[in-house]
């Protein structure tokens, strides 16, 4: 079994980023997709907020051109899922197991973004980036001056609100229970925002979609009464939440309370010597492709000095 230099899990943002800078080292990496190739923005339509897109990109276009990008410059892609990453302690070596085989490697970086939980609404999947969507920041800029809900009463379903209104005609936030668990601060300044409406003890049991096949509203039920309510928008906004993709890892790494891989402060190296994160795996604040992008050079650049470090 040949030993590579760097594995690369995961092809996203960050992940085509660490390909970039590591293939251009001549460190030949080899880039495992996993199941999702092109993360989170193959799922939305247009990126209008990354640099040097005046115009504006098709998530599914920005994420090819950047694996074109790495494959230019000598990165190799194997079409598989990772399932489990083990190290030596004698020959302090990478073992990666894969769905399809398995590889050693003296260095790996972690690129493999974390999953935005939905309600798991029959048909769900087919109407993301179609009137549904998990980021507001992305997104929100699309809905001028129509209707949209937040689905969610934490902090982050308050901030994603909050930003809709500078959009957005009317925002909608949908809880489950009749107080948002947001800290106080968050729940006083979105209960006096007069452009968001909350409505308690809901949740969203259908969506309906116009001819075109985009939402064009919900269905709504009172969890108390059952009493059910149609209301009209033009996307649902989810922020009830996401699941890092980080479990295959054992301990290797540690974690915060949510699964989130913890770094060592001011760098993208974990408690293990040798193995990086980059990107929504380890961002539980930003979550956005140029974010992910920078993270994916940083663990690159440590990932090559490690292997100068070690000689090669």
């Amino acid at each position: 079994m040949n030993t590579e230099n760097v594995i690369i899990i995961g092809a996203g943002c960050a992940g085509y980023t660490a390909a970039i800078y590591t293939s251009r080292a001549n460190f030949s990496p080899l880039l495992i997709t996993g199941g999702q190739i092109g993360g989170q923005l193959t799922t939305t339509t247009e990126v209008e907020n990354f640099p040097g897109f005046p115009e504006g990109i098709m998530g599914p276009d920005l994420m090819y051109m950047m694996q074109q990008q790495a494959e230019k410059f000598g990165t190799r892609m194997a079409y598989e899922s990772v399932v489990e990453v083990t190290k030596d302690k004698e020959t302090h070596l990478f073992t990666v197991k894969t769905s399809g085989g398995s590889y050693k490697a003296k260095s790996v970086i972690v690129a493999t973004g974390a999953t935005a939980r939905y309600l798991g609404i029959l048909g769900e999947e087919g109407l993301v980036g179609r009137g549904l969507t998990a980021c507001a920041t992305c997104d929100g800029a699309f809905y001028r001056n129509v209707p949209v809900c937040v689905v969610g009463g934490g902090d982050s379903a308050c901030e994603e609100a909050a930003f809709l209104t500078k959009f957005a005609s009317k925002v909608y936030l949908i809880h489950r229970r009749d107080t948002l668990r947001a800290s106080k601060i968050m729940v006083e300044r979105t209960l006096a925002n007069e452009k968001i409406e909350p409505i308690w003890d809901s949740t969203i049991v259908a969506y309906h979609t116009d001819d075109n096949g985009d939402v064009e509203g919900v269905m709504l039920q009172n969890t108390i009464t059952g009493e059910r309510t149609p209301l009209p928008v033009k996307c649902v906004f989810m922020a009830i939440g996401h699941t890092p993709n980080s479990s295959f890892l054992g301990d290797l790494v540690d974690r915060d309370d949510a699964g989130y891989i913890r770094r060592i402060p001011g760098l993208q190296a974990t408690k293990t010597v040798g193995l990086f994160a980059a990107g929504d795996v380890t961002d539980p604040n930003y979550r956005q492709a140029i974010s992910s992008a920078g993270m994916g050079c940083a663990a690159a650049i440590e990932a090559e000095r490690y292997l100068l470090e070690i000689g090669e």
